[in-house]
């Protein structure tokens, strides 16, 4: 089942304890993914612009390795501690596209993607756009729009996709054809992306005629 959107309570109360978890290592762990990004782009700046050398490629793939880790731990740890929190909630949307848009930016500028593979990632740019301003249209009618199974799995795939791109040619000196593996997982990711971003318009779209009624 693909993402739905669901009217929230009129109650505005906080959640309990959610002021007092901003500082938990669930929150520390999203901060710290959002604190890699630039990390990550230096490194690949380095490599390419500077010609630092292809150890930065490796480099920035431990760094973005970690921060895609804190991804499934985050969520897993503030669940399992009961340390769910709104700056939480608020962030670790935020940190995912935050990482993922900025190595694809990267990336398109130093030819690792390149001629029509660049429309896979504008097709995954363009989406996490229109998802992040309904997001904010839907969050002032107090609608949730929980994450379907599918777009988790959209994600990680986009993470997997990304990270294996990352290694451009020290990758490719190591194993001939991973960019291209790299470039096919974006594809179908960005099938993927399509998919979900769709049924997510589709959802918030109900809520918009509604209140233009």
């Amino acid at each position: 089942m693909a993402e739905a959107a669901t009217r929230s309570p009129t109650s505005s109360a906080p959640e309990r304890g959610g002021r007092g978890h901003a500082l938990s290592l669930p929150n520390i762990l999203t901060y710290s993914r959002c604190v890699a990004v630039p990390l990550v782009a230096a490194c690949l700046f380095w490599s390419d612009i500077l010609e630092g050398g292809a150890v930065l490629r490796w480099v920035a793939l431990a760094l973005y390795v970690a921060a895609a880790i804190t991804d499934f731990f985050d969520g897993y740890l503030a669940r399992a501690w009961s340390q769910q929190s709104a700056i939480g909630r608020m962030l670790d949307p935020i940190a995912d596209k935050l990482l993922v848009s900025t190595c694809l930016l990267m990336l398109a500028s130093d030819g690792t993607i390149r001629g029509w593979s660049l429309w896979a990632a504008i097709v995954i740019l363009c989406r996490e756009i229109l998802v992040s301003g309904l997001r904010e249209f839907l969050a002032e009618l107090r609608v949730s729009v929980p994450v379907s199974r599918l777009a988790k799995w959209k994600t990680t795939l986009q993470l997997v996709a990304v990270g294996v791109l990352i290694t451009g040619p020290a990758g490719e000196s190591v194993l001939p054809g991973v960019n291209l593996i790299g470039l096919t997982l974006l594809w179908v990711s960005a099938v993927l992306t399509l998919y979900t971003g769709y049924d997510y318009f589709r959802a918030g779209a109900r809520h918009l005629v509604e209140d233009e009624r």
